[in-house]
Formats: structure tokens, C-alpha cells, sequence
């Protein structure tokens, strides 16, 4: 899994699988929020459009967390 937020932007991408390039399927769940879809229709990732507004003070800390052993990376992000 990769987290990658693009401070120019302000866009967050949440990718769970990685595709090829052009073989993911877009589903706009909100105007905000994309999901992005394999082509055997597993969800491969999520793109947060307006991240600053849509998520607010949740986008200043990530907390990337195992449930078998607890938190595993927890880092600050830098906001504008």
C-alpha cells in the first residue's frame, strides 16, 4: 500500500493495488473522492480530490497500523 499526498494539488492518493498504466476503471463516489478498480473489479485505490477541505485536521497525521501488531508508521504531513 502507498499514501502520496501531492501538496500542490492538494490531492491524496491511497493506492492499494498497483495496475498498469490506463487499466484501472474511475468511479466518481463524490465530486471529491475517485475509486479506482481493477479490471477484475477489486477496489485498487482511492484519489481525494481537495484533501485539505474534505478531510481537515485527519489529513495533518497518517497512522498506518497492523491489527496484529499495533502501529507500525505514524508521520506528520507538512499542510500548506
Amino acid at each position: 500500500m502507498r499514501i502520496r499526498y501531492d501538496r500542490e494539488v492538494d490531492a491524496l492518493y491511497i493506492e492499494l493495488l498497483s495496475l498498469e498504466p490506463g487499466t484501472a476503471e474511475n468511479r466518481e463516489l463524490t465530486e471529491d473522492i475517485i475509486a479506482d478498480y481493477s479490471p477484475d473489479g477489486k477496489l485498487a485505490g482511492l484519489e481525494i480530490l481537495d484533501a485539505s477541505q474534505v478531510l481537515g485536521e485527519q489529513l495533518k497525521e497518517i497512522i498506518v497500523e497492523d491489527a496484529s501488531v499495533g502501529v507500525i508508521h505514524q508521520l506528520a504531513l507538512l499542510m500548506k
